[in-house]
Order: structure tokens, then sequence, then C-alpha cells
């Protein structure tokens, strides 16, 4: 605004100059104009006075012509006198010619005469007198026509005939050329007196302007803030020219229109010095509660905000408000604060938000010892400083509102200010806790199964391989318990998913409650369950298994249609060292004394016995022969299966599935791969089968994406990266195509090495996925490290999140994650409509699953994905 005015101002000062120049020029242009016309109207006056004086010198020459003629004159005679009247007007600047007639001619003889020109022609020849104006010269043509008395002398004429021509001719140029010289002087004279009288007027009206413009210049110098700006008025100033004091006038309503509107500089720098505090970096979801209490601190760095206050809804029971005061306070003043919180919202709110207070948490930025306490607070403090910002409905997080106590609230321009940073302050506090809440969940599921709340499968092979190194440094026994429960399955058809899970998580208490404090529990997938004992050989494990069996047995449940169902299960057992040495075999043994147990009858306890150690191992040496036999017959094959768009139903990808070709049947890929990755053969079965991929690519004429599983150590290997970069190349299919699938098959030791290839990859413009997000802890350290493109997220929770809340929170907390990291999602385990609309309603991006399409040896249309959904 002050911009404007100043630049005003300049305006009026320019318009000095323009006005003086503006009066110079207007002058001139009269003054030339005049002298101009001037100028023209006398060169008009000179040309008609010579004319008139050519008339009365040829009227007179005539005449005197006539009275020689009359005399008798001889022709020496008649040119004397001709000569002397040339000779007599020479000085005046006119000249005399005189021409004989032809009459004359043939009378009196030729003379010598100037050459006649077509004027004095058509004289002779029609008696007429003529004026002619030609190149500053005024000609005057007077024939001599023979009268009566001529005739005695010209006996050849008769009267009419003309017997002569006087040509008499003025130069007008030497006249011309003085005319324009006096009117030079006179114009150089009229000029200075007129810029004179344009500078004694430009004067007179500077000095109007000038008194004016220092009065408005020096109220504009006292203008140094908002404050100052509106205290400004002009209204009395005058600048004595109408126009002008009608711009003076509009100028004062722009101030006053202004005055409270505007903003201060000191304003303006609170607010962006309050709102750079309010951003969210991976320290601040730690803990909500420390962020806050972090940025009210932060905050009082700035203005003096003695407490805040998050609102929270809880479900539909009511709310809960967390208060933060930035200093300690007395008991009373919680207590006062407490009861005035439901009265300041309810005012504070167009209607109240509606339920109940619940639970009030308070906590202290600073305590007794690092501050000075906070004075009490009376009620009528608390009412005027305390700003709040309620909402209808809970935003993220579960956030309605949120509030400030401070002094600045009862100022009415921070008041403005206080409720923007309000609005971003809810925003942010809400996405604050949201993230902390899904990060938790993330963590915790990341090693926990959320049905069950046991362990999961990825932490299980952790913890089995830490137990086999700390029984080798140690030279101590432990054992292994692997539990399948008898006909879960038709626990599950005859009453439902729903009652199936819940027989899962009072199996899971029953073994919880089975098995000593420091051993390990864990759901391995479905209905399997897996118990390591530490310190335990086969007598005592063989005991434990048995009060396990004893205590499933006598677990009733109740089943939805009022029958009564009882849990039984087959268990294998295997001892370190006795049955094996290293992880994968232990397991191994474990799973396949389980099968055994099966065999028996169900509801037993399996125990190795020499030979079947033997049997085991020599069964997993003919699969390492089978898988070696597979790898160099070439007998690796590719199979594909679709992912579809959940929204559109377009196949636009397929996921590379890898199969054995066993004489007339296909091993999957379940039946060998672990065999192949503890052998260490899987990134050659990986060549082999991406390489004939590639072939049904180009003979298909494939043109979509293609998803590849990879297990690290696929990745890792130093010339993986060359051969398959080789390969697209060889193929002619582009690397934008391919996304590789990282899993967690098998830890990796070294990440750094593993990053550095995957960067590698991704420089030669490929793309990377996250397998089975969910199932393992190290998913997130993979989405963290490695330039993630895809989230495949575990099918186990996307088969069972319709059953159970705690699945769906979390495929809803992965979503969320995907969706803020700016990566798409991959729903698998699709299996039915109901699990697709889930899908679809959750903003997941694509989908896989027997629903979906089954693997096969071609890649299959968008029509032929709708073909099997409808049959199915």
């Amino acid at each position: 605004m002050l911009t404007h005015v100043r630049a005003f101002l300049a305006c009026l000062r320019s318009l000095q100059g323009f006005v003086l120049v503006a009066i110079i020029s207007a002058s001139l242009t009269v003054f030339v104009g005049v002298t101009l016309v001037s100028s023209l109207l006398y060169e008009n006056i000179l040309a008609r006075q010579a004319e008139q004086t050519s008339e009365t010198l040829a009227r007179q020459s005539f005449n005197a012509m006539l009275q020689v003629m009359r005399q008798g004159w001889s022709r020496d005679e008649m040119e004397t006198f001709i000569g002397e009247t040339k000779r007599a007007h020479a000085g005046a600047g006119y000249r005399f010619n005189f021409y004989r007639g032809e009459r004359v001619s043939e009378r009196y003889g030729e003379i010598v005469q100037p050459p006649m020109d077509i004027v004095i022609r058509s004289a002779l020849e029609t008696g007429n007198e003529r004026v002619w104006r030609e190149n500053g010269t005024v000609r005057r043509i007077m024939p001599l026509v023979a009268r009566p008395e001529c005739l005695s002398c010209h006996q050849n004429a008769a009267t009419g005939d003309v017997l002569g021509v006087i040509d008499i001719q003025r130069d007008m140029g030497p006249i011309s050329r003085e005319m324009r010289f006096n009117y030079l002087a006179l114009f150089i004279v009229a000029a200075l007196v007129i810029l004179l009288l344009a500078l004694g007027m430009s004067k007179l009206f500077a000095e109007r302007i000038q008194v004016t413009l220092d009065q408005f210049r020096d109220r504009l110098a006292a203008v140094n803030s908002v404050e100052d700006f509106r205290k400004l008025d002009v209204s009395d100033t005058r600048v004595r020219f109408q126009e002008l004091n009608v711009a003076m006038q509009q100028v004062n309503a722009l101030v006053d229109r202004l005055r409270n509107v505007a903003v201060d500089k000191d304003i303006l720098e609170f607010e962006i010095r309050l709102l750079s505090k309010f951003i969210i970096t991976s320290e601040v979801v730690r803990d909500w509660r420390e962020f806050i209490k972090e940025l009210l601190a932060d905050i009082n760095t700035i203005i003096q905000a003695h407490t805040l206050v998050t609102i929270f809804q809880v479900e539909d029971e009511g709310y809960e408000l967390e208060v933060f005061w930035y200093r300690e306070v007395a008991p009373e003043t919680r207590a006062t604060f407490e009861q005035l919180l439901p009265q300041l919202l309810e005012n504070k709110h167009e209607g109240p938000p509606g339920g109940t207070i619940l639970k009030v948490f308070h906590h202290n930025v600073l305590s007794c010892e690092s501050g000075e306490r906070l004075s009490d607070l009376s009620p009528e403090d608390i009412r005027l400083q305390t700003k709040s910002l309620l909402l209808e409905a809970p935003k993220i997080g579960g956030i309605v509102g949120i509030g400030v106590q401070s002094d600045l609230a009862q100022d009415p321009i921070r008041h403005i200010v206080i409720d923007g940073i309000l609005s971003t302050l809810l925003n942010l506090v809400g996405s604050v806790k949201a993230i902390y809440k899904y990060t938790q969940d993330l963590e915790y599921y990341a090693t926990r199964d959320p049905l069950t709340s046991l362990h999961n499968q990825r932490i299980f092979k952790d913890m089995l391989a830490y137990e086999v190194g700390r029984a080798t440094r140690h030279q101590d026994h432990f054992s292994l318990l692997m539990l399948d429960l008898d006909n879960f399955k038709t626990v599950n058809d005859r009453h439902g998913h729903a009652f199936g899970d819940q027989f899962l998580h009072a199996v899971a208490d029953t073994l919880a409650h089975s098995i000593r404090p420091g051993d390990f529990l864990a759901r391995y997938g479905g209905d399997e369950f897996t118990v390591i004992l530490p310190q335990t050989e086969e007598e005592q494990a063989y005991s434990v298994a048995l009060r396990i069996a004893d205590n499933l047995t006598s677990q009733v449940l109740t089943a939805p249609d009022g029958t009564t169902v009882r849990a039984t299960t087959s268990i294998g057992i295997a001892c370190y060292p006795n049955h094996a040495g290293n992880p994968h075999d232990l397991f191994l043994m474990a799973d396949n004394m389980m099968y055994k147990a099966k065999r028996q009858g169900k509801n037993c306890v399996a125990l190795p016995e020499r030979e079947e150690v033997a049997a085991v191992f020599r069964e997993v040496g003919e699969k390492n022969q089978m898988v070696l036999s597979a790898l160099e017959e070439q007998r690796i094959v590719p199979y594909f299966q679709p992912i579809a768009d959940v929204r559109s139903g377009e196949v636009n990808v397929h996921e590379l599935l890898m199969r054995i070709q066993l004489d007339d049947r296909l091993v999957p890929a379940g039946e060998f791969i672990d065999i192949a990755e503890s052998i260490g053969v899987i990134h050659k079965m990986d060549y082999q089968l991406i390489e004939k991929a590639f072939i049904e690519i180009r003979e298909q004429g494939y043109q979509g994406m293609l998803f590849i599983n990879l297990s690290p150590k696929s990745l890792i290997v130093g010339e993986f990266i060359g051969r398959i970069h080789q390969l697209a190349i060889d193929y002619d299919i582009l690397p934008e195509r391919i996304v590789f699938e990282l899993t967690e098959r098998e830890t990796v030791s070294n990440l750094k090495l593993l990053e550095k290839f995957v960067l590698e990859l991704k420089l030669e413009g490929f793309n990377f996925a996250i397998d089975d997000f969910g199932s393992g802890y190290s998913s997130f350290r993979y989405l963290k490290q490695f330039p993630i493109d895809v989230i495949k997220i575990e099918g186990e929770f996307i088969r069972n999140m319709l059953s159970d809340e705690k699945y769906m929170a979390f495929v809803k907390s992965i979503v969320t994650l995907a969706q803020s990291l700016g990566v798409s999602t991959i729903a698998e385990f699709i299996e039915n409509e109901e699990v697709l609309a889930a899908v679809e309603a959750l903003g997941i991006d694509f989908g896989q699953g027997y629903h979906l399409g089954r693997p096969g040896p071609r890649f299959v249309s968008h029509r032929q994905v709708q073909r099997l959904i409808s049959d199915s």
C-alpha cells in the first residue's frame, strides 16, 4: 500500500515537468502554425501586388507604344524606346520582352527577339491577356491588338489582329528570402518570450503542488509499521487542482479500506517461523506425544503458549483429551482446566461434538527443576486465553479438535493468525499420531501373527538360526516341535472362517499355557505352529509334546450351531544336534516327523528313529539330484500368472513362476526352491528361467510388464547384472518392463552389498517390488533402503481381512504407507469376488490370485481373465 502511495507522489512530481513541457510544446506549436499561415498569406499578397504592378506597367507600356506609333517613329526610334523602357524598370526586378506579330513582320521585317514559348504563341493567336506564375516568377502577357487608328501604318492588318505582345516578368525570389529571414528572426524572439512565460507558469504551478507534496511526504515518512499505517490520514490534503484533489481523495479512501486487512511484517515473520516448526520427519513418528512436547517448546521460543490441547475420538464412545503444559502447574490449575474444557469446547463449536470426555491426560514439557512453575490461572484467564478448533467428524488419526492457551489469543490480529496455525497444527498432529500408530502396528505385525498375536514365520526362522548358534557355542541341546492341527479344514468348512479364526486363537492360548516361559512359540502359517525348547533333549521334548496334545484335547469350543468342537494335533520332534546340525535340516526333520504322526492316525507325537534320519536326508539328497539334473537338462519351465488392475480389470502385468518338468508332471517351486537355495544353484535356475520367459515374450508378442521372483542370493552374484542386462538386449525387452521381486527366504548378511547391486540394476532401468510385504520385519528395511516401486501385500492378510479386523487394520496401514511413499500396491491371494471388491475399496492398485487367473504357460488377456472369473 505504501509503495503505491509513494508511486502516486512520484507521479505528481513528474507532473510538474510534464506540465512545463506541455505548455512549451503547445505554445511553440501555435506560434509555428501562425507563422506558417502568415508567411503563406504574405507571399500571396506580394504575388497579387506584383500582378497589379505588372498590369500597370503593361498598360503604361502599351499606351506609350501607341503614342509612339501615332507619331510615326522609325524602327530605330522604336527600338530605342523599348530599350529605355527595359532599363528604366530593370532596378525594380522587372524584365520586359517585346514580340513582333506576323502582320508587323510582313510589313516591317523580322527583328531579333527572344524565342517565343507556348504562352507567347497562344497570346499572338488568341489576343487574350494572361497572368502566369511559374518557379517563383510572376509573368503578365499583354497582346497588342490592332485598333482602327493602327491600320494607317499597318495596311496589311485588320482591326482585332494581334500586332505584338508585351511580356513583363518579375522574379519574387529575393522578396521571399527577405520575408523568410524576417519571419525567422521574429520566430526566435517570440519563442524565447513563450519559453520564459511557460517557465513562469510551470514554476507557479509547481510551487502550488510542492507544498501539498511536502506535507504528504512527511506523513508517509512516519509510517514504519501497519500500526502507523492505521493512523495515516490524508483527508485534509489539498493540491489546489480539482482533478488532483479527487485523486488524493481516492488514495485516502484506499487507506481506509486497507486499515482493517493489513498484516504487520512481524506477524508474518511470526507465522512463518511457527509454521517452519510443523515438519514431519522420521524422528517425529517415534512418539507423537514427545513430538507435541518438542513442538510446544519450539512454539514458546516464538510466542508464549501455556497449554496445547488435543482431542481424539475413541470410536463412538467419547473423547480423550491430551493436555500438554509448557511448565508444570499446580493440581488445582489442572482441575480447573478440566472443569472448564467441556464448556470451552461447547462454546467454541456450533453444537458440541457430542459424546463425553472419557479421560484427560496431562503432560509437562518442563519440570520444576528445569524452569519456573506456571502461576495459577484463573477461570477467567483460561476462558479468554483459550483458542480452539473443532471438527464435526474426526480426521486422520481420529483427531477432532485442538486448542492453544496463550495470551496472544486476545490479540485481534494474532487471533486470526492463530486460527490458521491451529488448522495446520490439527492436521499435523493427526497425521503424526496416525503415522505413529501405523508404524507401531507395522513393527508389531512384522514379527507377530495378527490373528493369534504369536510370533510369525519370519521371526521363527531367525530365532531357530539364533538357537542353533547359541547351542553350538555352548555345546548345548535344544528341541524343535512342529505342530499341525488335525481336520482344521473341516472345522472351517462346517462352521465358517470366523469360527475357524476363533478356534485358532483358542489353540494359541492353550499352546502358550502349555510351555515354559523361556520357550519360543510361533504360528508358522495356516494351522501349523512351531515351538523351540531351549536346553531340552528328546525325552523332555516328548514330554512337552504329550502335555500339549493332552491340553488341546481337553479344549472344548462351542460352534455356532451349538455343537462342541475339540482340537487334536499331530506333532513332530527334532533335536539338535542329534538329528540335524543346521536350521534347515532341523526344520526338515521336524516337518517330516509331523507328517509321520499324521500317517500314524493323527493326534500323535513322532520322534525320528536312527534309520528314519538317514531316510529323510536320503530323500533330501534325491531332491537335490532332481534340482541339479533339471538344471543340467534345462527342464526349468516358465509359468505366468496374471496380475489385473482391480478397477478396470485390464491385464498388462504377469508374474513369472518357476516349475520343473519331471516326467509327466510339473513340480511347483515350493517343493524345490529351498533346496535350490541351500545347494547354491538358485541363481543358475533364475538365469535359465528368465531366458525361457524372454523367449516366450518374443514368441507370444507379449507387451506388458513381467514380475520376476529373485532370491537375494541371486542378486549379489557378481555376474548377475551383466547377464540379465544382456538377455534384455538379446530379446529386445526394455528394462522398464521387468520388475524384480525381493524376497526374504534367506537372511542377507551384507545388506550394503545387496543395496549396491539393486541400485546398479535400477540405473539400468529395471524396477523392484517387495514380495509378501508384512510377513517379516526385513520388509521395512528393504522399503527404507532400496528404491522400491511396488509393494505386494502378504496374501494371508488379504485372505483373512474380511473375517478379522486385525488383518484389515494391517492391510489399511500398508496401503496408507504405500500411498504416502508413492508406491503401487498388489494384493495377493484374491480368491473370490468379495475379497476383490474389498481390495478395490481399500484403494489397492492391482490384484493377483486364483479368482483373477491361475498360472499357465501362456500370457492371458483381459478377455480371458474375465471369462475365467465368470466361469468360477
